[in-house]
C-alpha cells in the first residue's frame, strides 16, 4: 500500500487503523473505475473476510466527509465512489453489465455554451452503451469501432 493510502486508513477516532478500513481503502485506491458499496464489500471481503456492509458504509461516508473520496451519482443507480482529487473526467455506463468506467480527462470548455447571464459552475457528461466485453459477447463477429 502506498504511503498516501496508508494515511487514509487512519480513522478520525484517535488515528486508529483497522484491517477492514485498510482493505476498503486499498480496494478503492486500486480500482480503475467507480465502485458501488456492494462492489467495495465484495472486493474488500477477499482481503478481509467477515467485513460487513455497515463497516463499508461507515468507511465510505467517512471518506467522503474527510475529502479523499468522491461520490459518483448516476440517474436511477446506486452511488459509486472513487478517489477524490482526480483530474475532471466523465463516465461511461454499460447498459448490459451495469459497470461504470472512467473516461479520459475532460478538455471540454462549456462556459460559452450557457445562455447570457448564466454562470456554469460544473458539468457532467455520462455516456451510455455497451462496454467492450459486452459488445464483443453480443456481436462477436463485429468489433466496436470497426467500420465493417
Amino acid at each position: 500500500m502506498s504511503r498516501g493510502a496508508q494515511s487514509l486508513t487512519a480513522t478520525r477516532a484517535g488515528g486508529r487503523r483497522t484491517r477492514q478500513r485498510r482493505a476498503i481503502v486499498e480496494v478503492i485506491t486500486e480500482a480503475q473505475r467507480p465502485l458501488t458499496s456492494n462492489e467495495v464489500l465484495e472486493l474488500a471481503s477477499q482481503r478481509c473476510p467477515g467485513i460487513g456492509i455497515a463497516t463499508v458504509y461507515r468507511a465510505l461516508r467517512s471518506g467522503v466527509e474527510e475529502g479523499w473520496l468522491s461520490t459518483v451519482e448516476l440517474p436511477s443507480q446506486p452511488d459509486r465512489f472513487e478517489r477524490a482529487g482526480k483530474e475532471h473526467h466523465h463516465h461511461f455506463h454499460c447498459r448490459v453489465c451495469g459497470l461504470v468506467f472512467e473516461l479520459e480527462p475532460c478538455e471540454l470548455r462549456v462556459g460559452g455554451s450557457a445562455p447570457a447571464g448564466f454562470l456554469v459552475e460544473e458539468h457532467e457528461i455520462l455516456l451510455f452503451g455497451r462496454c467492450a466485453a459486452c459488445a464483443q459477447k453480443r456481436n462477436p463477429a463485429k468489433r466496436v469501432g470497426s467500420s465493417s
